[in-house]
């Protein structure tokens, strides 16, 4: 949406209110959405590309300070006056702190004169770390908006690698295990899926296959070793009461309601048992994610993935 406040997708227990996002931090269940209360702070992000980077920062600081919910306004595609002066219209309506990616000199300057006269705080968040380049490079850096999302190798590794995890989730695709550098197994509801769309993000293709109760791993799965040139086979485990408690939620929201062997803690618990002891007898890294985000999570994967690549590169 340009010239105007994204409606950008929230992460975990964000709630969308008429082109804002208010901030309130959770794994996405509904037993830990956290209550909002206390002060609520605007936070209007602008940018003239995508805004990832202003909105990353304003979430990382924001869930510092305790009793605190960021109201967040993301500004992206701010690229001409005009739509500076909408931006300057919202900020009027609701006064906050400002947080801006912008290259063009006048619009900066435009930008942070509205906030001195409403005395509000108005951060450039790259200022720092383009100096610094600036003078340890000795060269002047170009100032174009966007240049991290141009559509070259590394923009297309990463849409390839998102058609593979969305071809190969849930067991899809079994056939073409061979081809992920990552296969991530477990049982239900311990965020496999999200995780490989996290780790597709970041070029790694990734295929997710779920430990059935009873069933065991498919054997495409279990052809898999722990050898270099192979993909890297990760099992994702969780507290046995956090599972029983988000498959409870997830039940009540698909109406279902009868007790079965899915919400039965001592099933769960031998459940994540048997997950556990074919990983480890595979040799394949097991990772809990009971107190993980997916982010968390995938930077785990990642560094276990290096690891394997490596081997791979130390053997040739």
């Amino acid at each position: 949406m340009t010239g105007g406040p994204a409606r950008s997708c929230p992460a975990s227990g964000a709630i969308k209110d008429g082109g804002t996002v208010s901030v309130e931090f959770g794994d996405g269940s509904e037993d830990n959405k956290p209550e909002r209360k206390g002060e609520v702070v605007h936070l209007h992000l602008v940018s003239d590309s995508t805004g990832e980077t202003v909105h990353g920062l304003a979430r990382a600081c924001i869930v510092q300070f305790e009793d605190v919910a960021g109201e967040e306004h993301l500004w992206t595609l701010i690229r001409t006056p005009s739509q500076l002066d909408k931006v300057l219209e919202g900020i009027r309506k609701a006064p906050g702190i400002v947080m801006f990616t912008l290259v063009n000199d006048e619009m900066r300057e435009k930008l942070a004169l509205a906030c001195r006269e409403l005395r509000i705080p108005c951060l450039s968040v790259l200022d720092p770390f383009i100096t610094s380049f600036e003078t340890y490079l000795g060269r002047p850096s170009r100032d174009q908006p966007g240049r991290q999302h141009e559509m070259d190798t590394e923009y297309f590794a990463r849409i390839e690698a998102m058609q593979y995890a969305l071809a190969h989730d849930d067991g899809q695709g079994l056939w073409n295990l061979p081809n992920a550098d990552v296969v991530v197994i477990g049982v239900s509801r311990t965020s496999k899926t999200p995780t490989c769309i996290y780790l597709a993000n970041r070029g790694v293709r990734a295929a997710n296959v779920p430990f059935v109760p009873g069933m065991g791993l498919p054997r495409e799965v279990l052809a898999l070793g722990d050898r270099p040139h192979e993909p890297l086979v990760v099992g994702l485990t969780k507290d046995p009461a956090q599972l029983v408690q988000i498959r409870k939620n997830r039940m009540r929201m698909l109406a279902e309601t009868e007790e079965t062997d899915y919400v039965d803690l001592e099933t769960v618990r031998q459940e994540v048992t048997a997950c556990r002891r074919i990983c480890s007898e595979r040799r394949w890294p097991v990772i809990d994610v009971s107190r993980r985000s997916i982010e968390e999570t995938a930077a785990t994967i990642m560094k276990h993935y290096e690891r394997h690549i490596g081997r791979a590169a130390g053997r040739k």
